[in-house]
């Protein structure tokens, strides 16, 4: 009983706290977090990059397979090495766009924190500092795997030409 009246307290006058902010007390809060948005928006296009090249592994891989599963069962599918590296592909992309989500995740977590933090009076630098972290660390490993696609991706390609380019 005793813990519901202190956190009843203690909500008050965080609330308390929150509703005599004045604008201009509010102001730096809006200027710190422009700098989470703009990141929310340069990994929304990573993003849209990130998924449109993995709609077309999917598709590419999804032709090679009906190729594949069309030859008769004498006959060695020159194909299935294509496929298998098309699914390698797409499994890294998935894992880009995974942690690129993520890291959206973090900034918008990052930026309510900011702001949860001005409204309550708090001065922890500590959760903004760890959410700013993770929210650079999946950037990183999304970018990481997409260079790894890209590099696949060459693979793929040499692959494919592999009968051109031992006439050259």
């Amino acid at each position: 009983m005793r813990r519901q009246i202190v956190f009843r307290w203690s909500a008050q006058v965080a609330l308390g706290n929150a509703m005599t902010k004045s604008l201009t007390e509010i102001i730096p809060v809006l200027q710190v977090a422009i700098g989470p948005v703009i990141l929310i928006s340069g990994v929304g296009l990573l993003l849209l990059s990130l998924t449109n090249r993995f709609a077309r592994i999917l598709d590419r891989a999804r032709l090679l397979a009906k190729e594949v599963r069309s030859l008769s069962q004498d006959k060695p599918p020159q194909n299935l090495g294509l496929v298998r590296m098309l699914h390698l592909r797409a499994l890294w992309l998935r894992a880009a766009i995974a942690l690129a989500s993520t890291s959206m995740l973090f900034a918008s977590v990052l930026i309510i924190l900011l702001f949860v933090q001005a409204l309550i009076g708090a001065s922890s630098a500590l959760p903004v500092v760890c959410t700013f972290v993770l929210c650079l660390l999946s950037l990183i490993g999304s970018v990481v795997a997409f260079l790894w696609d890209i590099h696949l991706s060459m693979l793929t390609l040499k692959m494919e030409l592999g009968p051109a380019l031992k006439d050259q």
